[in-house]
């Protein structure tokens, strides 16, 4: 191989050097520690699925948008570009022999071959949390809590971020309410989807033509959309009964939420609609209040996807929150941890006969959970101390062949530049550091 020869890494895929894999493991740490607080299992699966698990849930055409071949077998198989299919074919394999309802959750890498841009690469890390067997709004109150309280557990406050909350089910009572015909529901859900960055004019247009509704009412039905509220839909459409099923169970979701001390974070919408042939009930996206980020969350209820893998018929819910948008938003917020460097202590040898005792020291510290250094080879004693600064070490403890003779070495607090002599027997035994160590 040539020696000038460079190898760039591939378009939209990242590295994670000691100081951003620290930052990953943050939030990591925090999505884990709050899905068991809430009682989940972790779960994981392979990053390499049949092509079919896919295009049975959303069509060919997303075969456009992954990372799919063949491979030498002879079998259609891609890089999973989401979890919950897998999650589905994982469950339809035992989920008949398990207690329910089941709380998994997983922290998987996922990879889609589309445009780059800010906030979405075509690989990513993402927490999937899930909920399946139980139908109630209970269920769907508890994965919204989840989510938003890793969120809070990152530093971030209901001035930070805020879930939009809608109800397909809703949605398609009002529509049918309107005397728009089923088949032309996922028009209309489209229309919705699109409503905040489509012209409003051709959102009218393709109500009119589109889902057969007259001007006026796709007036009424876009102005609803964009800024109605709850009672608003109870005023034009409460005496519908699906409507008035659905605000029941809206109502039933908001008030577990403020129950659980969320309801600050949430804010009714009914330009939520999440995928067209995906989610069947309560739906939701978290965003940042400026809306400066695309949405950091995104989930809700489907109930139909693990019997279309060939699974058993469960309810399920849950949600999937990207690693790429939640780490932009929590620099901006300047809410990451300090990611230099942190060792606890650092050995300094003014002699080479002494490492030695060096190592002896180096094991007994370590073994005690500290993050102990020394030179590896023989080197100026200032140059040690430059190290250890590197490092950032908190203490050094200097071992001088005069004070090793008197059975003591020098412990430095780096912090405050003060020394003390410790017995050597102390330090051997893991201790002497204790003073400083509050």
């Amino acid at each position: 191989m040539a020696k000038d020869k460079a190898f760039a890494r591939l378009p939209g895929f990242r590295d994670f050097p000691p100081e951003e894999l620290q930052i990953r493991s943050h939030v990591f740490e925090s999505w884990r520690r709050i899905s068991r607080r809430y009682g989940f299992q972790e779960y994981d699966g392979p990053p390499l699925e049949a092509l079919e698990l896919y295009t049975e849930k959303s069509g060919e055409e997303i075969v456009g948008q992954l990372y799919a071949f063949e491979d030498k077998g002879g079998r259609e198989i891609t890089l999973r570009p989401e979890m919950t299919p897998s999650l589905a074919r994982i469950l339809g394999e035992r989920s008949r022999a398990m207690p329910k309802p089941i709380r998994w959750f997983t922290l998987p890498q996922l990879f889609r071959y589309e445009r780059q841009q800010r906030g979405r690469l075509r690989e990513h890390f993402q927490w999937n949390v899930d909920i399946v067997g139980e139908a109630g709004v209970g269920a769907d109150a508890e994965i919204l809590a989840v989510a938003l309280d890793a969120l809070r557990d990152l530093g971030l406050s209901q001035d930070d971020i805020v879930a939009r909350v809608s109800d397909r089910r809703l949605l398609t009572a009002i529509l049918t309410s309107l005397g728009v015909s089923p088949e032309a529901h996922p028009e209309a859900f489209e229309v919705v989807d699109k409503v905040e960055r489509e012209e409003r004019g051709k959102s009218l247009l393709r109500l009119r033509d589109g889902c057969g509704m007259s001007g006026a009412k796709a007036e009424d039905f876009l102005s609803l959309v964009g800024t109605g509220g709850l009672e608003d839909v109870h005023r034009l459409f409460g005496q519908d009964p699906g409507v008035a099923e659905a605000l029941t169970d809206m109502r039933d979701y908001q008030e577990v939420l403020r129950r659980l001390g969320l309801g600050d974070f949430i804010q009714f919408d009914l330009r939520i609609v999440r995928g067209l042939a995906y989610y069947t009930g309560i739906v939701f996206e978290i965003f940042d209040r400026d809306r400066e980020f695309r949405a950091i969350c995104g989930g809700g209820r489907y109930d139909r996807l693990l019997e279309l893998v060939g699974g058993e018929p469960l309810p399920a819910t849950g949600f999937g929150m990207g690693d790429v948008v939640l780490t932009e938003l929590l620099t901006d917020r300047g809410l990451l941890p300090d990611v230099s460097r942190d060792a606890d202590l650092y050995l300094v040898s003014i002699s080479p006969e002494l490492r030695p005792l060096v190592h002896e020291l180096a094991r007994v510290h370590r073994e005690k959970g500290r993050r102990v250094l020394y030179s590896l080879r023989s080197q100026s004693v200032k140059k040690q101390f430059s190290s250890a600064s590197t490092e950032g070490a908190r203490w050094v403890i200097i071992l001088g062949p005069d004070e090793v003779k008197r059975g003591v070495a020098v412990v430095r607090d780096m912090a405050s530049g003060t020394e003390a002599e410790v017995a050597l027997q102390v330090l051997k035994a893991g201790e002497g550091l204790e003073g400083n160590e509050g």
